[in-house]
């Protein structure tokens, strides 16, 4: 299982994202089953918006809530409090929460590799980028 994050969703569905090309080979050739989280869907969705591009976050949005891009795991209290801990407990780095959910989710699935290009995956030390 491979987690997807909102830099990877972005190189995947953005052409003039400098990891387009990149990523959308990795996607075509990977056989392993993509998660992600609700609050990575938000991220990526409002960043699409965000930066003018309506039209795709609303085309990505229905490929995320018709099944056909990848498992959403919806955050549980537990695990968004959990989230809040790591938040705290890691105050040197830069993560946002949104960063500190992730990690919380890899950790408690044992994931191991992420589609990802926030620098702050690999300061997780447990999970590799694919790329």
């Amino acid at each position: 299982m491979t987690f997807v994050d909102t830099s990877g969703w972005f190189a995947l569905f953005v052409s003039s994202d400098p990891n387009h090309i990149e990523a959308l080979s990795w996607l075509r050739s990977n056989e392993e089953s993509l998660i992600t989280t609700n609050y990575i869907v938000d991220e990526t969705l409002t960043l699409l918006r965000a930066r003018g591009n309506s039209r795709k976050a609303i085309e990505l949005g229905d490929k995320f809530f018709d099944g056909q891009l990848s498992q959403i795991h919806l955050l549980s209290e537990s695990e968004i409090f959990e989230a809040w801990m790591v938040f705290r407990t890691f105050a040197d780095k830069q993560w946002s929460f949104t960063d500190c959910t992730s990690k919380v989710l890899i950790d408690s699935l044992s994931i191991r590799t992420a589609l990802a290009f926030d620098k702050h995956f690999s300061q997780f030390g447990n999970v590799t980028n694919v790329i």
